[in-house]
């Protein structure tokens, strides 16, 4: 298989949980630990190779524009949405701008730290075309840090995933992380919707996949959470 070359950022939502911080910010730009969210995905994504990410925008779209202009490691592509179209109709309205390849996608406020391998190498290694068309990263729900809940999947030994039903407790949560392949959303009606119709539809066909993270993965949600973040990783903000 060809290397992943390119990436989708999505970085377009409100981030209602995370004000104040997001009175003034997209969540996106919201420091932890010295660090803005989405440059920790940026930093990942070219590590890994990335040569083109596509980023949509929604909240607060002229600050993270001129946000985005400091990076030149890597080429953006903007995909600004004048509505919002949720996560899988965010995906689908930047199709056009990543080709017919798999790719990555990932949340532009995740948080996570690598194990001995790169997160995003290691999916490319377990990414099987032929039996895929959806790979997501999954933390341990025991391990996530912040997280609180019945989890999101289970992961059998051959990396199928199935999402959890009623009031089953499913032992992984998902990453915010993936691997898509575009012909997933062949057909599809341009609009707003989430990417979980894609999981299910992918799940039923047998084709959505799942891989353990073997690092740290952190649920920054709140202002609260972003302190214990910061607090868990042993950082201290300079005092002025």
């Amino acid at each position: 298989m060809k290397p992943i070359e390119t990436a989708i950022v999505l970085a377009a939502g409100l981030g209602k949980r995370m004000r104040p911080l997001t009175d003034t910010l997209p969540k996106p730009m919201v420091p932890v630990a010295g660090r803005t969210l989405i440059d920790r995905v940026f930093d990942r994504m070219v590590e890994a190779g990335v040569k083109r990410i596509v980023v949509n925008l929604h909240h607060h779209r002229s600050t993270l524009e001129a946000h985005l202009k400091t990076r030149t490691d890597v080429e953006i592509v903007l995909s600004p949405e004048a509505e919002l179209l949720e996560t899988g109709g965010g995906v689908l309205n930047a199709l056009k701008l990543v080709g017919d390849r798999p790719f990555y996608c990932a949340n532009a406020d995740v948080l996570w730290f690598d194990g001995p391998t790169p997160a995003l190498k290691r999916l490319a290694r377990v990414w099987d075309e032929a039996n895929s068309d959806v790979l997501l990263l999954m933390q341990s729900a025991v391990t996530a840090q912040g997280y609180e809940g019945r989890g999101d999947y289970f992961v059998d030994t051959l990396g199928r995933a199935r999402r959890r039903r009623g009031n089953e407790v499913a032992p992984f949560v998902y990453a915010g992380v993936q691997i898509l392949h575009p012909r997933r959303f062949a057909g599809l009606a341009a609009g707003r919707f989430s990417l979980n119709l894609i999981y299910d539809a992918a799940e039923a066909d047998g084709r959505l996949r799942g891989m353990p993270h073997d690092g740290l993965w952190f649920h920054v949600g709140t202002p609260e959470s972003v302190a214990q973040t910061e607090f868990d990783l042993g950082w201290r903000r300079a005092r002025s």
